[in-house]
């Protein structure tokens, strides 16, 4: 017998596969040798996941058939994929940035950007660069913080508009002053940590129900511009446990440049986030000190690799949209091929236009209005990028979003994150 937590519910998971909800004092009535014992373990499909719950409450008058449907189709994320095992997976949404010195407008809508429409994720991170103009006053001055507050305070708005409507219809219907805040609290999404560095920007954010199972959560900044040392390039790393699984997911903006041999100094920058970044271990557990250390990490950002070809070349492959050449000079994708510094790295396969650089507000690349010049006038390319590493972790979606509120265009993924869990979290 098996069960773990959904939405405020238990299921069980029994070797014929038949599956009840159970409220959480029903849970508590279990014995110690019904949580523990050892059963065949099997994969469990949607279809007959679903079979088997409608079965049950026809059996146990657990509510309608379209109640138990919709708790199934909302939490197929959640099933354990192994019972023997006890594996929970999750839903883990992360993206990348580059909004220019930008500051959002008051009333902009990031629904698209998250995709909360489509999907609902267990996990958000977000990443973002230049939330701040890198100029000297902000480079070398006190952090702007309002910059980021403002951007948490839509990415809130953004995730928990769904349950705020759910929230203030309850209100609608009930006199209970208690509804609204109930629905927030219950499932809506809360910010367990963020952190800014200079122009470069983190914000985690996890299911209100999910947070109690979160620990040792801790942060790392790394400065790698000016002087090798200041904040207008480097990282900022958010680490946690979440059950039995670490993870780590790593924010970074690496040198920029499209001459030869800037790309040795983006090789550089990364080598030197991955050793110097460091986390604090624990006298009384062990814990992964370093980013390579943890089960599973996330590594996003401008990391600002071009395409190794002549800017007019390059223009025109773009105006073709031939990706494949592009993608063959690459000089991101060449570093993999040749091993150098991301090794046991993957990245999902670019099907998505370069992110970088267009004309804010605008969905043409620079190169294409008469009067650019100089810098404004450079080849594009896919400087915008997510990569990740570690067992149990597997990407299901990577693309790019149309927001036209900088030069660069915002990129995401959607993962698929198995958690192992102890004995004493399932009782």
């Amino acid at each position: 017998m098996q069960h773990f937590a959904m939405f405020g519910y238990h299921m069980i998971v029994h070797e014929s596969s038949c599956m009840l909800l159970l409220d959480r004092e029903a849970i508590s009535s279990l014995s110690p040798l019904q949580h523990g014992r050892k059963q065949k373990g099997e994969i469990i499909l949607p279809r007959l996941v679903t079979s088997n719950l409608l079965h049950d409450q026809q059996l146990h008058g657990h509510g309608s058939v379209s109640e138990v449907s919709s708790i199934v189709d909302e939490n197929l994320g959640k099933r354990p994929l192994n019972v023997h095992k006890a594996t929970f997976v999750y839903r883990v949404f992360a993206s990348t940035w580059n909004v220019g010195g930008i500051a959002p407008s008051d009333d902009l809508d990031l629904e698209d950007w998250l995709d909360t429409r489509a999907n609902t994720c267990d996990i958000y991170v977000l990443g973002f660069q230049e939330i701040v103009p890198l100029n000297a006053r902000n480079v070398l001055g006190p952090t702007k913080s309002c910059i980021s507050a403002k951007w948490n305070s839509l990415i809130g708005e953004a995730l928990n508009k769904k349950e705020r409507k759910e929230g203030a219809k309850l209100n609608q219907e009930s006199s209970n002053s208690s509804a609204f805040e109930g629905s927030i609290q219950g499932e809506g999404f809360r910010c367990i940590r963020s952190k800014q560095m200079v122009g470069l920007f983190t914000s985690v954010w996890v299911r209100s129900n999910l947070r109690p199972f979160i620990h040792h959560l801790d942060v790392s900044c790394i400065g790698s511009g000016i002087m090798g040392c200041l904040g207008n390039k480097g990282s900022v790393s958010i680490r946690f446990v979440l059950h039995e699984t670490s993870f780590c997911f790593v924010c970074c903006h690496l040198a920029s440049g499209g001459k030869e041999g800037d790309v040795l100094l983006r090789n550089l920058d990364v080598a030197d986030i991955l050793a110097r970044t460091w986390f604090p271990g624990r006298a009384t557990q062990e814990l992964p000190e370093k980013i390579l250390d943890h089960d599973q990490v996330v590594l996003l950002g401008d990391l600002n690799y071009r395409i190794s070809l002549e800017g007019a070349e390059t223009r025109s492959l773009v105006k073709a949209k031939n990706w494949a050449i592009l993608l063959e000079n690459d000089q991101l994708l060449s570093e993999f091929s040749r091993g150098r510094h991301f090794e046991g790295w993957q990245e999902g396969l670019i099907t998505f236009s370069p992110t970088y650089k267009y004309h804010p507000n605008s969905d043409q690349y620079y190169w294409c209005f008469d009067g650019a010049r100089g810098e404004k006038k450079r080849a594009p390319a896919w400087c915008d990028r997510i990569l990740w590493r570690g067992k149990g972790l597997k990407q299901v979606q990577y693309e790019t979003c149309n927001y036209r509120l900088s030069d660069h265009r915002p990129v995401r993924a959607i993962f698929h994150a198995e958690c192992d869990v102890s004995e004493e979290v399932q009782k």
